[in-house]
């Protein structure tokens, strides 16, 4: 318990390697959001629908809802694991929204609210659980429609924190390895650098061939070929753009590897888009593709072909392939920016660092080895003269965060309570496909800024 009361350093035991404060408080909330997460998987879990109808006004009888493909009704037993999930996820937004709102303009550990964000662990905990235990007798109605809409606009705005995320790592990697090509050994660190960046172009080229055969029909799935011949055009564009000798000369930084990545992270929003088409025709599942792919049907040249029966609705559950892949994405985004201490002081102000002071020094003494008064320091408070990163943003960038989870999760469904259909997939849809199109837009903008705006300092 005191322990829980007190600093994150408190938390780290003595077992595990040294750290920084700041390093440790950022693993901390994440592990949190983890944790719901996992939660909010359990929900999903087959038989807890059970568990769940006995929760008051959560499931009431009668209570029934349309899924297109489907012959009448189907009670609420098919969804109430996604009210659940709405429920968890609304616990850790408010949450981090007013944690986040807390933090507004601390600029050093001293300041009182930094303790808060800092420690009390105990305390934040059982705020958690109180809101979340709280939030499952919210009635439904209007409050499942707003968190919808509110979820949609919220993941949005994740999906591109992600590709800022994402274009952080290409540039620090590539710096990485181009300083170890300075140092020595150039072929080889040259070799590896072009042999990434050719795997994610090639897997990107064959995504887009797996699109074409899969998700586009000769004469139907006019929306499919449209996203992804234009997806494809503004890929090459900001490829091409990238290695242009002007943008080399203003952005040294610059280069294929990070417009691979982004390249890459175009096309799984792509996928992701049209698997959340309501058009069956255009959108087959995982299964149906591997099935296709596996026994092909041959139809002989003196045999008529027999009308193709209407495809099957999909499963409501949330582990399909690209809710899997995006919640990978999401783990690994998240567990970066726990980590992540970039020298790039424009990804900085953009993303979890308060000023350009932010990245210290480490003190003289604080070392693997340094000890106080007969003790191993196992964390160092490194945010006595500034912030490592802006809390506000950080708690800020949970809070959207949580609403993404929740969205992928429930496959981008709106579980309400009306008797309406529960398919407000094409909203989803062009969320998805504008998002990728503003992260290609956003990427184009970090290339160019330095030619636009020359009187400003993007070292």
């Amino acid at each position: 318990i005191p322990c829980l009361c007190s600093g994150a350093s408190c938390l780290l035991c003595r077992c595990c390697p040294n750290s920084k404060n700041s390093t440790v408080t950022r693993l901390i909330y994440a592990f949190l959001l983890l944790l719901s997460t996992a939660l909010a998987c359990i929900m999903l879990a087959p038989g807890m629908e059970e568990q769940l109808k006995k929760i008051p006004g959560f499931c009431d009888e009668g209570l029934h809802t349309q899924i297109p493909h489907m012959n009448g009704f189907v009670s609420c037993d098919v969804f109430v694991g996604y009210r659940a999930v709405y429920r968890i996820s609304f616990a850790m937004a408010v949450f981090f929204f007013i944690l986040s709102l807390l933090m507004i303009e601390v600029k050093t550990s001293n300041d009182p609210r930094a303790s808060v964000h800092n420690g009390f662990w105990f305390f934040k905990i059982a705020a958690i659980v109180a809101i979340m235990v709280g939030a499952f007798y919210i009635p439904e109605g209007p409050f499942t429609r707003a968190w919808f809409a509110i979820g949609i606009c919220g993941a949005f705005f994740f999906i591109l924190i992600q590709l800022v995320l994402l274009t952080d790592f290409a540039h620090s990697w590539n710096e990485s390895w181009v300083e170890k090509m300075e140092e020595g050994n150039s072929k080889c660190w040259y070799t590896a650098l072009l042999s990434c960046t050719s795997l994610f172009y090639t897997l990107s080229l064959v995504f887009v061939v797996l699109f074409c055969i899969f998700y586009t029909k000769p004469d139907d799935c006019t929306e499919n070929k449209f996203f992804i011949g234009f997806n494809v055009c503004l890929c090459i564009a900001v490829s091409v753009v990238s290695v242009l000798p002007k943008i080399q000369e203003y952005q040294t930084r610059s280069g294929l590897l990070q417009s691979s990545v982004i390249t890459l992270y175009t096309m799984y929003l792509t996928w992701s888009a049209m698997s959340n088409e309501p058009e069956r025709n255009c959108n087959p599942s995982l299964l149906d593709i591997i099935t296709q792919i596996a026994t092909p049907t041959v139809v002989p040249a003196n045999t008529t072909a027999v009308p193709a029966t209407p495809a099957p609705p999909k499963s409501l559950q949330w582990w399909d392939a690209q809710s899997v892949v995006g919640l990978v994405i999401f783990v690994l985004c998240l567990l970066y920016s726990s980590i992540r201490s970039s020298s790039n002081s424009q990804v900085n102000k953009l993303t979890l660092s308060g000023s350009d002071s932010a990245i210290l020094e480490e003190p003289a003494g604080t070392g693997s080895g340094a000890a106080e008064e007969g003790e191993v320091r196992r964390v160092m408070d490194n945010e006595k003269d500034g912030v490592q990163y802006s809390y506000t943003f950080f708690h800020f960038m949970l809070f959207l965060a949580s609403l993404y989870i929740m969205m992928t999760l429930t496959n981008w469904y709106s579980p309400d309570a009306d008797v309406k259909t529960m398919t407000s997939k094409w909203p989803a849809v062009w969320v998805k496909i504008t998002s990728s199109w503003v992260c290609l837009l956003l990427y184009l903008w970090t290339l160019v800024a330095p030619l636009v705006l020359t009187n400003r300092d993007f070292s």
